[in-house]
């Protein structure tokens, strides 16, 4: 069974590429670990103030291991930096109502980010800081402190991929690539 438990952070409708990691942090090279690192602290910083900070200010980390959007998150503009930033601040799933396909297809290439979508609008349902688990395998959410279960959509031979680190690396595990 493979779970991912941790805290949510709550983001929006529309939540497009520029507010995930805004141009000026787009020359960060993610295979260099130092810029991966700061890249990982510029997460999510685009949103406005009143969503508060994925990465707290002066921090290079995330509390949050779930990112909880509405519809079509991850829209805008095509860039790899978006899903590598989240999961290089410690954000391993984003959970939403339907993603850019773009954004989803980022996620699973570079296997920095499981992108589920949610049977039910959940940033309604959920606050920032809920504890929750996340079974990948049932495809379920579990708020921890009321024990209620959300259903998810399941990954199907994309989890396979980010599993194994991405799209070049299952290639490399499945023999495609030497």
């Amino acid at each position: 069974m493979q779970t991912i438990r941790g805290k949510v952070f709550i983001t929006a409708d529309n939540i497009d590429t520029d507010q995930i990691i805004p141009a000026q942090y787009l020359n960060l090279v993610p295979t260099n670990p130092a810029e991966l690192e700061k890249l990982g602290s510029y997460a999510l910083c685009g949103l406005p103030d009143n969503f508060g900070r994925f990465v707290p200010e002066g921090q290079i980390k995330s509390p949050y291991a779930v990112i909880i959007g509405g519809r079509n998150f991850g829209c805008g503009s095509s860039r790899e930096h978006a899903p590598i930033s989240l999961g290089a601040a410690g954000g391993k799933v984003v959970i939403a109502e339907s993603f850019a396909r773009i954004f989803f297809r980022n996620c699973i290439a570079t296997g920095y980010l499981y992108p589920i979508e949610a049977e039910k609008r959940l940033v309604e349902v959920l606050k920032t800081g809920d504890e929750v688990e996340v079974d990948l395998d049932k495809g379920t959410l579990t708020v921890v402190a009321t024990g209620k279960v959300f259903k998810l959509r399941e990954l199907g031979a994309a989890k396979e991929v980010i599993d194994n680190g991405g799209l070049f690396e299952h290639a490399r595990k499945s023999g495609m690539l030497k």
